[in-house]
């Protein structure tokens, strides 16, 4: 994207009031946790569709993912929560977000109420796109047959996505495998995965000021209770919301050495030395560096600090920059995010 383009912000919808403009599109229906190359390709397939009908193409998405509906103890860990979610889809292009509340009445919704009252009722579809293995109703008694059989009754069209595997991995694009990558803190297989470097939107809040009394101070980000990315430290590059861009190092963990709190991200910017408190950042993960350390003493800490800027600083200079969604991801941020 040249330099000085904006990159549209798409604003999620919901489910509740759709806009007039987003009504009579071809709808993609699902999850979209990733947005990896399978979502992508049920995504495109949409798009081609909706220009031949000249409608627009629009996502509907479910938050909470179902899985933290049904079992609220045991949270999913999101790849994309819902303002990345909404930032991806707009450097795909899509037209709309629209997002239903996976509630009680949901959940307990009959598969054929589903193609009713939401498809047709609210979003007045032209045409739905899902994948092969796409589930929805009560008990997950809606499939893509079922979709298939109800589309020419109800008066749209469906398209079934079958599998897609990772480019040149010879294996099914699955988010429950990037997440355990994550988790693992193998952040090259799962940006291999992904199509794109993982990365996540915060506000940048206040600190205890360590880092700054250390010589590295740092840009702070609290993650969501459910994030299970591995604590150590990356190599990253911090997005600001005026578009450029900062080389950097983030520790993401408890901090074993002072206090053992609660996870944290923490990113120091190299070569900056201006002031992020309150900015909505983008924060994108290029290497693994090593696992979180309690060391025996600070000096030891700086030490260690001096060679994970020294590390990172290597790699992100010989870092190539991404994929083709990498690069329309860099696009300015037009606005907040909805968080």
């Amino acid at each position: 994207m040249p330099d000085g383009d904006r990159l549209p912000m798409l604003v999620p919808d919901r489910l509740d009031d759709v806009p007039a403009r987003l009504r009579g599109g071809v709808v993609a229906v699902g999850n979209f946790d990733g947005v990896h190359a399978g979502h992508r390709a049920l995504l495109l397939a949409a798009q081609a569709e909706a220009r031949r009908r000249g409608v627009p193409a629009v996502a509907l998405t479910f938050e909470p993912h179902p899985r933290t509906y049904f079992r609220p103890g045991e949270p999913v860990f999101r790849l994309t929560p819902l303002p990345a979610k909404a930032r991806l889809l707009g450097a795909l292009g899509i037209d709309g977000l629209v997002v239903a509340d996976f509630d009680r009445a949901l959940a307990e919704m009959p598969a054929a109420a589903f193609v009713d009252e939401i498809l047709v009722g609210r979003l007045k579809l032209a045409a739905a796109v899902v994948g092969f293995n796409f589930h929805f109703g009560k008990g997950r008694s809606g499939s893509p047959s079922l979709l298939l059989q109800a589309g020419p009754e109800r008066g749209f069209a469906v398209t079934v996505v079958g599998e897609v595997q990772v480019e040149g991995g010879g294996r099914p694009c699955s988010s429950s495998a990037i997440r355990a990558r994550l988790s693992e803190g193998d952040i090259a297989e799962a940006n291999a995965d992904l199509g794109y470097r993982w990365f996540v939107i915060g506000t940048v809040i206040p600190g205890e000021r360590r880092g700054r009394d250390l010589g590295f101070p740092t840009a702070n980000l609290r993650l969501g209770p459910d994030c299970r990315l591995r604590h150590g430290v990356y190599a990253v590059r911090l997005q600001r919301a005026d578009g450029s861009c900062l080389d950097g190092v983030a520790s993401y963990g408890r901090r074993p050495t002072f206090d053992n709190g609660p996870p944290l991200l923490e990113v120091h910017a190299l070569d900056f030395a201006g002031d992020l408190y309150g900015e909505q950042v983008m924060v994108s993960f290029v290497a693994w560096l090593r696992p979180e350390l309690k060391f025996n003493s600070v000096d030891e800490l700086v030490a260690a600090m001096h060679g994970d800027v020294e590390r990172g600083r290597a790699i992100l200079a010989a870092a190539d920059p991404g994929s083709d969604l990498d690069r329309r991801l860099n696009g300015r941020l037009q606005g907040r995010l909805p968080l």
